[in-house]
């Protein structure tokens, strides 16, 4: 079925925001607290660890829109601009907000590089999902693969050191940008994965925990995606899984909001997000960029 492109573009931002305010619920629950409390959880009422309202969105969605306004403002270099949005949401004080980035923010001093560089050395580790969760708007705002990749990688090295948080947000990204394209979503994602460590690990249930680290993570998307249905079934078993389970709900949602185009994302879903006026304009925006570059 043909999907037009700014319904994929518009899909891909309401598919992480949607994941995230239905996974928000479960964070840091397990797969046995969730179904004691939720049976299981198909609706966004919100409430969870950051006692969320109906519709509200976490540090996943509200990251990514600072690199959408960041590219939006400078395609060429957004470097600074990304980061000045990023330091305009941590100084709003977020419910949630990453370890790893929170870190980063309070080391920055003028070099993103340093300042990441430094968090990885205080925490002995850098390797979280937290640069995954956002990169998608460079697959959206730019029609140039180098471009793309540039730029993913670029956001991700600005709070992750650990090399395979940029390398696995440059394969997500390939992905969405075939997706743009009305490629299949399951033959991208086994083309994609085909020759790394994902290769024969995504097909079964993961033997690894839903959790922050991107390996993981990144796991959990994949296998999500290739064994739904359509978007609905995306989200809800991201959300079900408990653990990271916003932010799996976000990457996820964001390749399968591309994938089913916005009109395959279920109205109550929609309806319910808080910052829709924002995605929406948005989307419109990077739509117009990537069509006019």
């Amino acid at each position: 079925m043909y999907i037009p492109l700014n319904n994929r573009i518009k899909g891909g931002l309401y598919g992480v925001a949607v994941g995230d305010a239905l996974g928000g619920t479960t964070e840091f629950m397990n797969v046995d607290e969730i179904e004691a409390k939720h049976g299981y959880l198909t609706e966004i009422i919100g409430g969870g660890v950051w006692s969320l309202e109906p519709g509200e969105v976490t540090d996943d969605t509200m990251m990514t829109l600072c690199v959408a306004e960041g590219i939006l403002e400078y395609p060429a270099e957004p470097m600074e601009a990304i980061g000045r949005y990023f330091m305009k949401w941590y100084e709003s004080r977020p419910k949630d907000i990453g370890n790893i980035i929170r870190h980063v923010l309070q080391k920055y001093d003028g070099d993103w590089l340093e300042a990441a560089f430094i968090a990885h050395m205080d925490l002995g580790q850098s390797g979280g999902n937290g640069s995954l969760m956002r990169c998608l708007p460079a697959a959206l705002a730019y029609k140039d693969p180098a471009d793309i990749e540039r730029v993913t990688v670029v956001q991700s090295r600005m709070t992750h050191y650990d090399p395979r948080c940029a390398e696995i947000c440059v394969m997500y990204n390939r992905m969405a940008y075939r997706l743009l394209h009305g490629e299949d979503l399951r033959t991208v994602i086994r083309s994609e994965t085909a020759g790394s460590e994902y290769e024969g690990q995504i097909e079964e249930v993961p033997d690894c925990p839903p959790s922050g680290f991107v390996v993981h993570t990144f796991r959990w998307v994949l296998h999500i995606l290739l064994q739904s249905k359509d978007y609905a079934e995306v989200v809800q078993k991201a959300a079900n899984l408990g653990g990271d389970s916003d932010t799996i709900g976000a990457i996820a949602g964001g390749l399968a909001g591309i994938y089913y185009g916005y009109e395959g994302i279920p109205v109550r879903y929609v309806e319910a997000i808080l910052i829709k006026d924002k995605l929406n304009r948005l989307a419109s925006q990077l739509y117009a960029l990537r069509v006019s570059s």
